[in-house]
């Protein structure tokens, strides 16, 4: 029995090294080939993914840079509106307070004017009405007048 089975052992060894063997090693050759392949895919596609990566910061910078200046010019540009309207504004002012004066003086003239006109009026009706009560007979408008003339310089 040992006889039988060492040989039964010894041609199924030949037949599995003549036949199967070989398809074996070329089934773990190819497997071992398509594993390697599959390692330097993954390699290339974790370098591709660190340069993208890289590339995606880069831009991301570039991005901040430019909001950055964006955000920069925007306030500058805020800054130099507010400055323009405040002069603007002031100018206004000024322009407003001196046309402002102007009406005031030109107001004030024309009342200073009618009241000098007013007074002048009064004084005209009051020396009327002084002159015609003192002057009511003849007597008193004699003396007045050689009064007058008594004061007078004919020089």
């Amino acid at each position: 029995m040992i006889f039988w089975s060492t040989l039964f052992f010894l041609v199924l060894l030949f037949v599995l090294g003549k036949f199967a063997w070989p398809a074996i090693l070329t089934a773990v050759k190819a497997r071992n080939e398509s594993i390697y392949k599959a390692l330097d895919a993954a390699e290339k596609a974790k370098e591709e993914m660190s340069q993208l990566q890289a590339d995606n910061e880069k831009i991301l910078k570039e991005a901040k840079v430019e909001r950055d200046a964006m955000l920069k010019e925007a306030k500058q540009l805020k800054e130099q509106m507010i400055s323009e309207a405040k002069e603007k504004a002031t100018v206004e002012a000024k322009k407003l307070v001196q046309g402002a004066r102007e009406a005031i003086q030109t107001e004030k003239a024309a009342a200073i004017n009618d009241m000098k006109s007013q007074l002048a009026s009064l004084s005209v009706d009051i020396a009327e009405k002084i002159l015609k009560s003192k002057l009511d007979n003849d007597k008193a408008q004699k003396e007045l007048v050689s009064n007058l003339i008594n004061e007078a310089d004919l020089n």
